[in-house]
């Protein structure tokens, strides 16, 4: 017999239409999204930052669902294309590219709320009931449907995504609010530098994900009136959310795992440290994060590779990996990898050593090199015998970038290596 409870969350996801916000650079990614949008950054071995919120939307029962790019979008449109063009808009699911083109106005995206405005048109012709807004540059597993029959439960005209972080983590970084008892929003303030402390958490405060549900009428509304607004940023954190709380139903929906009441997984993988860290993490035994989850997988696209590949088995020249994570495409031939994340067609020479490192994919690692602590950019060749995060006033001198925790990152340009036009 067919749980009623499913059903009834399925008639609500088949009303949905979501528009995923993919346009964002990622500035404090330095050099690393100099050529991409944050979205279409590598994460976890096999995959890109956006397939997370696609895989949600999919897994959830979600099939309606724009990505709205901007920013040097080349290669993330290439990715959503190959991976996520094969929905059948005969069965009324589609994964479609809407790119900033002008409709409603003569500049592109100017803000969150703006990029949904200028796309008012599309949303109307599919005449959704309801309309998720979802951040594309974020990494985390989650049900869409539960939030959306909390929505429709709660009477809400807004439903917005948090979740607790600790306070040091949110000031000057993410949206925050403050909530009653019954989780209505009291109030909204779009990265503070103080963020109000929980009452029933001392340290941490209630964050936005950046995700939110609309009713569409409603989101109509608010909308055109921000573009008539001629001092508003047409951002939802700034302006859209802080302008309703007092006169509309807007409540927070907290991100906790249903059997043990905490706060899920959810990374904003925003800033070097933060990126190298999320990767690390899928090195260890137990991560929280499952890439290996059946009941949840991630989607995504990648080419037909061979196996990892570990060569030689001499006591002075031997090609293991331990702690780490290998991706298809890979060989390992006489050197040595350790805590470790390497993306595909990596090839690490003899006599190398690579520790505590996410490595993307095309490297090629000469013998004799030594890498440490560190984010090697895509298709960067490493030369014989180059030490890389063992002396960060060396690194610092070639031109390298160390963050404050001491992650190094390297990019073809930092090597004098030009990538191809």
């Amino acid at each position: 017999m067919l749980d009623p409870n499913s059903r009834y969350v399925s008639r609500l996801t088949r009303d949905t239409m979501a528009l995923i916000l993919a346009g964002g650079r990622g500035s404090r990614l330095h050099e690393l999204t100099d050529w991409r949008a944050k979205p279409a950054l590598h994460f976890g071995g096999k995959f890109r930052i956006v397939d997370f919120p696609l895989s949600n939307c999919v897994n959830s029962g979600i099939r309606k669902i724009g990505i709205l790019t901007q920013y040097k979008a080349h290669s993330l449109i290439r990715h959503v294309i190959r991976g996520w063009s094969h929905f059948k808009r005969e069965l009324g699911e589609y994964v479609e590219v809407l790119p900033a083109s002008q409709r409603y106005s003569p500049n592109w995206y100017q803000g969150t709320a703006d990029a949904i405005y200028q796309n008012l048109d599309i949303i109307q012709a599919e005449s959704p009931k309801y309309v998720m807004v979802l951040s594309g540059d974020h990494v985390y597993q989650m049900d869409y449907g539960s939030m959306l029959a909390y929505h429709v439960e709660s009477g809400a005209d807004l439903t917005v995504s948090c979740i607790e972080v600790p306070i040091e983590e949110a000031a000057g970084s993410f949206g925050v609010m403050t909530v009653d008892s019954e989780n209505r929003i009291m109030k909204f303030s779009e990265k503070p530098k103080h963020p109000t402390e929980l009452a029933d958490h001392p340290g941490m405060t209630l964050a936005s994900m950046g995700n939110y549900i609309f009713n569409t009428e409603f989101l109509f509304d608010q909308l055109r009136k921000d573009a008539e607004n001629p001092d508003s940023e047409h951002d939802f954190g700034k302006n859209i959310i802080p302008d309703i709380i007092d006169t509309h139903n807007i409540r927070a929906y907290r991100f906790r795992d249903h059997e043990t009441d905490v706060p899920s997984y959810w990374r904003d993988v925003g800033t070097l440290d933060s990126f190298w860290e999320a990767n690390m993490e899928l090195v260890s035994p137990s991560p929280q994060l499952s890439l290996y989850n059946n009941d949840w997988p991630i989607w995504t696209y990648q080419q037909h590779l061979p196996p990892a590949k570990f060569v030689f088995d001499d006591d002075d020249r031997r090609g293991y990996a331990v702690d780490s994570m290998v991706s298809g495409g890979c060989v390992i031939s006489g050197g040595t990898v350790k805590n470790s994340l390497l993306f595909s067609n990596v090839h690490i020479h003899s006599y190398s050593t690579v520790e505590e490192s996410v490595i993307l994919p095309e490297v090629e690692i000469h013998r004799n090199a030594k890498i440490k602590k560190a984010i090697i950019d895509s298709s960067c060749i490493i030369p014989d015998g180059m030490i890389i995060g063992h002396d960060h006033e060396h690194d610092i001198a070639r031109g390298f970038r160390v963050t404050k925790k001491g992650v190094v990152l390297v990019t073809r340009e930092m090597l004098g290596q030009h990538r191809p036009q």
